[in-house]
């Protein structure tokens, strides 16, 4: 039995629910009699909004067409396409998360192998023609061509299998090194990806030296048509630089220094991707590809792939269909937003509110110069995007002229959605709602952008609390995704879909959280901290708890998470914290002395140590090690998520996860939190049943 029977056989009944991506054929004569093309086009037969995806039955269509194909004389080149917005976005994650043994995983490497690499090998040249996104198996059918062309209007090129526990499996790891270099093939293959995920457009996979030629989207197809013609017949030479010669291996070691910084060691994939790129300079095809195999199937029958396709589920699914989440049909029109306070807050979300929702937006503060500079801070944001060219001049124009000021809140009159941004103080904001509720409609709903303080004690002398929602943004407003949608004891149903209307419309991913103090991600994190800043003035050195928890591959270690929200607001906190909770949340007093000092942290701008701030916690006598503080750390994170699931504070584990994915940049590879607490044994009793994050059991 051949190979490709054996695939099959193996292969076959795996995914029965694949959506397969068919690769339909037709034949396109090139301009100035350069010969006849068959021209594959992929498409599942959805529109753009389900990519085009390769799984095993995909797989088998393609190559059943490229055998079809290699067995005519007639033909000068083949070329491949996607449907409109899409050329291919990879493997089939449903699949991959379907995969029950090393034989099927390995299977699947060497099917994709087999198939796509028959494109370079069909004794025709072959041009990859990448109308639209492009990503991970999709982007290395392309790279397996003779040529490339791509369309600037693409939206995003990557590899994006590292972020997700996996490496580019299907020739990534072998092809693009040598085609554009060590150093471009690890930004696309690693660093990105470690990048919370970043993608490159059309024009900048151009610049990288992914593809030969660019074109414009409206006549992409025929140009590309054009281009290869030309190419045929000798009238356009591809030159390409051999990168052979290159600092392959210094380049390789610096890749590896970086993922230490950032990952010390907590998810494996990268390190494999290294070592293939390595490989790549002077393995054979076979080789290399046979390496990708084996790393592949190695990753695939494992614990963090399966915990990073989770995270991508979170991601991609719960986040837009939120657990608790009102019917959307109650959802007040909003046509005018108000926003109480002129900060860099309050300013960050003017501009936000402008940006996406496209309607006025009016900020309010006690002078005429805290209010100038919130509106002109907007206004040089604006204008920083015009020179970026991510908006036009006119949209420029229309934007400055939505976002303005005013003294008073009667501006508010007409609004239909007030968010406040002031003092984290309970009084203060109180008093602010008060003033609100003043002046504007009966149905105008009202948002705190409160990070602890209680959503009922707030609205408690409101008219009507039952139009109070919490709306807690993240910092940077514009980057992170994550939105806590707060329900108090009386907001109502039609409030509720409202936040989730607007975040919707802000592209924000919104989860429903209970009024309990912090909420959820400021809740674990001021744990989290708590128990480091414990540690140290028990007389831990700092440098030893600061980098207890390194093993994990958090974005940032305690301190320097406390430096970026800035100690006074940790502090704030956690006295929010420990007077609901005394018992698990303590006041540290050395932190107290640091807020007093005026310093912004324990580091300096250089980030090195600030030798007066450390001696600030100096003190104890009874020091851990760094085991014991990730040992203390990591068992009280099980114990708050326990009472927080217990209190109803969300309606599931995968709801925290989300929230430390998406809020605090938990990492993608450790599933959030939840999966990680079950794997190293500190949850006392499992959070997720096995098999979810991890592999059946």
């Amino acid at each position: 039995m051949s190979d490709i029977e054996t695939w099959r056989a193996l292969l076959s009944d795996r995914n029965s629910g694949e959506v397969v991506t068919k690769a339909l054929v037709r034949d396109v004569e090139l301009p100035g009699g350069a010969g006849t093309m068959a021209l594959i086009t992929f498409d599942n037969g959805f529109d753009h909004t389900k990519p085009n995806t390769f799984g095993p039955h995909g797989l088998f269509a393609l190559n059943g067409a490229l055998s079809e194909i290699a067995a005519r004389t007639d033909l000068v080149a083949v070329g491949v396409t996607g449907k409109p917005f899409i050329f291919g976005v990879g493997a089939d994650l449903n699949g991959a998360a379907q995969v029950a043994s090393r034989e099927e995983a390995l299977a699947i490497g060497a099917l994709g192998h087999h198939v796509f690499r028959r494109l370079g090998e069909l004794g025709i040249p072959s041009f990859a023609f990448v109308n639209g996104a492009a990503m991970g198996g999709g982007l290395e059918v392309a790279l397996h061509c003779t040529y490339r062309t791509i369309s600037s209007g693409v939206p995003a090129v990557a590899l994006p299998e590292c972020f997700l526990g996996l490496v580019p499996g299907w020739g990534g790891t072998q092809l693009l090194p040598r085609l554009v270099g060590p150093a471009n093939a690890i930004k696309l293959i690693i660093e990105n990806p470690l990048a919370q995920n970043r993608m490159v457009k059309g024009a900048q996979a151009f610049e990288l030296g992914v593809a030969d030629a660019l074109f414009e989207p409206a006549d992409f197809l025929e140009e590309s048509l054009r281009w290869a013609a030309r190419v045929l017949q000798g009238a356009e030479q591809v030159a390409r630089p051999d990168h052979t010669a290159a600092d392959w291996d210094k380049t390789v070691a610096d890749a590896r220094f970086l993922v230490d910084l950032k990952l010390h060691g907590s998810s494996p994939a990268p390190y494999r991707a290294l070592d293939l790129i390595a490989l790549a300079r002077t393995a054979s095809r076979d080789e290399g590809f046979a390496a990708e195999d084996e790393a592949l199937a190695g990753l695939l029958m494992s614990d963090e792939l399966r915990a990073g396709l989770y995270s991508f589920d979170l991601v991609q699914r719960r986040a837009k269909r939120p657990a608790g989440a009102p019917d959307k049909a109650l959802a007040r029109k909003v046509t005018k937003v108000g926003v109480v306070g002129a900060g860099l807050m309050a300013s960050q979300m003017a501009l936000l509110f402008a940006r996406r929702l496209e309607v006025p937006v009016v900020l309010t503060d006690l002078d005429q110069a805290r209010l100038d500079k919130g509106v002109g801070y907007v206004h040089a944001e604006v204008d920083k995007l015009l020179g970026k060219g991510r908006v036009s001049a006119d949209q420029a124009n229309r934007l400055k002229a939505l976002v303005t000021g005013s003294l008073t809140k009667d501006a508010f009159a007409d609004a239909d959605f007030v968010i406040e941004a002031v003092f984290e103080d309970l009084a203060v904001k109180k008093q602010v709602f008060a003033e609100v509720e003043a002046v504007v409609r009966a149905d105008c709903t009202l948002a705190t952008n409160t990070s602890s303080l209680s959503l009922t004690e707030m609205g408690a002398g409101l008219a009507h609390p039952e139009r109070l929602v919490g709306f807690h943004f993240f910092n940077p407003v514009a980057v992170m995704p994550l939105l806590e949608i707060v329900k108090g004891a009386a907001t109502d149903d039609a409030t509720l879909a409202t936040a989730f209307a607007v975040g919707r419309s802000l592209r924000k991913s919104s989860v429903l959280v209970k009024d309990a103090p912090a909420f959820v991600v400021n809740r674990l994190l001021t744990r989290f901290m708590g128990e480091v800043i414990s540690a140290v003035d028990e007389g831990t050195p700092l440098e030893t708890a600061e980098h207890a928890l390194d093993g994990l591959g958090l974005p940032m270690t305690p301190f320097a998470l406390l430096q970026l929200v800035g100690p006074a607001v940790g502090m704030h906190v956690a006295e929010t914290l420990h007077e609901a909770f005394p018992d698990r949340f303590g006041v540290s007093a050395n932190l107290a002395k640091l807020v007093a000092s005026g310093k912004p942290g324990v580091y300096r701008p250089d980030f090195s140590l600030d030798a007066e701030a450390v001696a600030l916690f100096a003190g104890g006598s009874a020091p851990s090690t760094a085991e014991q503080v990730r040992e203390r750390v990591l068992a009280a994170l099980s114990e708050e998520i326990r009472l927080m699931l217990d209190e109803g504070v969300v309606a599931a584990p995968q709801d925290i996860d989300l929230c430390m994915i998406l809020g605090a940049g938990w990492p993608f590879h450790l599933g959030g939190i939840t999966p990680y607490l079950d794997r190293s044994g500190h949850s006392s009793s499992r959070f997720l049943p096995p098999g979810v994050a991890s592999l059946p059991a």
